[in-house]
């Protein structure tokens, strides 16, 4: 009576709150140990059915699970009660209760709706005007934009942009063959051949940057004003020409730069005074005007008064003594390889530059043709205050 007595003093001297917050405590150390595995997909995997099979197995005593413990599992993995139910359900079916009882799902790996097959060889027979666009596409396949926009994305179609290319006659391949083989090094050993390091070519084009375009893209605010751009007639937009002379760079043993290659860029302008004052400026005042027409005599002038005069200046000495090439197209506006004015100038100050042409409707043997020009274009930017502004095209080009 005594022991009973004094058991009962010190049940009732603990605090049944206490007792409670252990066992919540014990429950939230438990539910942190297991894998807290997030369900936003309709279906789950196996390893998360068998994640959430677990931790029933954990709660559950003799095989039966408490009260609640279903509820707290699906609070836990974010899913409905029922999914874990049926899961609990499922593992119950088997012989015994353990962590490796298969509670996988019992659907077949191809459920669901079934893919429309399509066969892709009945491309080939559609001409490539009726493939143009998805939409094209799909009235000559009879099938559905998404479809073929789906065989698109997983790699069965493919997209391609046709652009067009010089056409080459057998004259025009033959000089291209006649000139990669002068780019041949001559040697001694005829089975050990090499290219030439074309350090001493240099190439020469010319491009048109228009001041504006027809059609201007730009991203506004909603209470941004539309700004306006405005030309005498868009057929004939202002335009100026470019001629810009590039060669291969010089670097020392050590890799310091000798020499960038960029020889300079030559504007088709001419500097006129003002003949009447306006709002903009007086009379007198110096003006850029642009020159339009280029013909044999004035390239034939920047390239005796200007290029020659520029590759004495940035070339480098030591090379001075060798041979000196200066390519060009074959425009009609160039002059001839044998021309005497430019080769009377072309041997002044112990310098031997000579002229050559590059095979016909062949733009890949120039590298200006191959994307410089192109870079300084997109690099210039345009819009309504550049439209009748060619000095400041000048400015953003050279």
């Amino acid at each position: 009576m005594a022991k009973q007595c004094n058991s009962r003093s010190v049940l009732g001297k603990i605090d049944l709150n206490v007792l409670s917050t252990l066992e919540a405590t014990n429950e939230v150390n438990d539910i942190d140990k297991e894998v807290n595995t997030h369900v936003s997909q309709k279906n789950l995997t196996n390893e998360q059915r068998q994640a959430i099979f677990e931790s029933l197995l954990k709660r559950s005593v003799n095989g039966q699970l408490k009260k609640n413990t279903t509820y707290k599992v699906a609070q836990l993995f974010r899913v409905s009660m029922r999914t874990v139910q049926r899961i609990w359900q499922r593992g119950k079916e088997n012989e015994g209760l353990d962590s490796n009882t298969n509670v996988s799902s019992k659907k077949a790996l191809n459920c669901g709706r079934k893919r429309l097959q399509i066969d892709v060889n009945q491309f080939r027979h559609i001409p490539l005007r009726r493939r143009t666009t998805l939409r094209y596409l799909s009235v000559a396949t009879n099938l559905s934009v998404t479809t073929l926009f789906r065989q698109l994305k997983e790699g069965f179609i493919r997209h391609h942009s046709n652009a067009i290319k010089p056409l080459l006659k057998v004259e025009n391949m033959k000089a291209r063959i006649r000139f990669c083989l002068s780019m041949i090094e001559q040697g001694n050993n005829p089975n050990c051949l090499r290219f030439v390091t074309m350090e001493n070519i240099i190439h020469v084009d010319e491009k048109w940057f228009y001041m504006t375009k027809q059609l201007e893209k730009y991203y506004l605010l909603p209470d941004e004003d539309e700004s306006l751009c405005t030309c005498k007639s868009k057929t004939f937009i202002t335009k100026v020409m470019f001629m810009a002379v590039l060669t291969h760079p010089r670097f020392d043993e050590s890799g310091n730069e000798l020499f960038s290659g960029k020889i300079r860029i030559f504007p088709f302008i001419n500097k006129e005074p003002a003949r009447r004052s306006n709002k903009n400026r007086s009379a007198g005042t110096m003006e850029t005007k642009t020159i339009n027409s280029i013909n044999k005599e004035i390239y034939r002038s920047y390239i005796v008064e200007k290029l020659l005069l520029a590759i004495r200046d940035k070339w480098l000495r030591i090379d001075a003594r060798s041979p000196i090439f200066i390519q060009q197209d074959n425009a009609k506006p160039h002059i001839g390889l044998d021309d005497e004015y430019f080769q009377s100038n072309a041997t002044k100050d112990g310098f031997d530059i000579r002229l050559i042409c590059q095979p016909p409707n062949s733009l890949d043997m120039n590298v200006l043709d191959l994307g410089f020009l192109n870079v300084i274009q997109a690099l210039i930017p345009t819009g309504a205050q550049l439209c009748r502004c060619a000095h400041r095209v000048c400015s953003k080009v050279i």
